[in-house]
């Protein structure tokens, strides 16, 4: 791997995590105003679970995202929190606003599911502690038999 794409694969792991991180924020902020909106989108039972929920999973998953650390159960965790959000509050394709989010959704999943395949790659806290861990890790001493 160059040192240019591991450069590119980092700033692409930042993209995918900063959206998450500020959506994240952004409830935190307005509890109120984010649970109306669940309420109003048909989410009338369990509002105030859910907005919690969705706060751990946008700030945990970024942040995995954002050191590289665990990405890869990151990105799955925001995958499998996408799905449901993208289902329920951007399916209205009558209105062209929703269409977009609706498939920036999906084209974020992509991203999101290249990093549960691959990895957070090189420049990251997972592949320096998988460093750390080959170094640290002693080398077996094999002794050659002698046949007789």
């Amino acid at each position: 791997m160059t040192r240019d794409s591991r450069s590119v694969i980092l700033v692409a792991r930042i993209l995918l995590a900063v959206m998450f991180f500020i959506s994240g924020l952004h409830k935190i902020a307005d509890p109120q105003g984010t649970q109306q909106y669940m309420s109003a989108m048909g989410m009338t039972w369990f509002t105030g679970v859910f907005y919690v929920g969705a706060i751990i999973i946008e700030i945990v998953g970024s942040v995995s995202l954002l050191l590289g650390y665990h990405a890869r159960l990151g990105a799955w965790l925001l995958v499998l929190f996408m799905i449901p959000a993208t289902l329920l509050f951007h399916t209205h394709f009558a209105d062209p606003n929703q269409m977009i989010h609706f498939l920036k959704n999906l084209s974020v999943m992509g991203g999101l599911l290249y990093v549960a395949t691959y990895g957070a790659g090189a420049l990251s806290m997972d592949a320096g502690l998988e460093r750390t861990t080959k170094v640290a890790t002693p080398r077996p001493i094999v002794k050659k038999a002698v046949n007789q």
